[in-house]
């Protein structure tokens, strides 16, 4: 009983494991595409009139 538990939680361990990664990853990604976005905002900032 106690054997599939801790393969269970092993599993389970892991998949989080995984997940946090893709996430912290996925986070790092979507910040950089705004701050070069941003940056090409204000570059390109005198030629955008409201």
């Amino acid at each position: 009983m106690d054997e599939k538990l801790y393969k269970k939680m092993k599993k389970i361990g892991a998949s989080n494991l995984v997940f946090g990664i893709v996430t912290l990853v996925f986070g790092i990604t979507a910040g950089v595409i705004l701050v070069i976005d941003g940056a090409r905002l204000l570059a390109h900032k005198s030629e955008n009139l409201f």
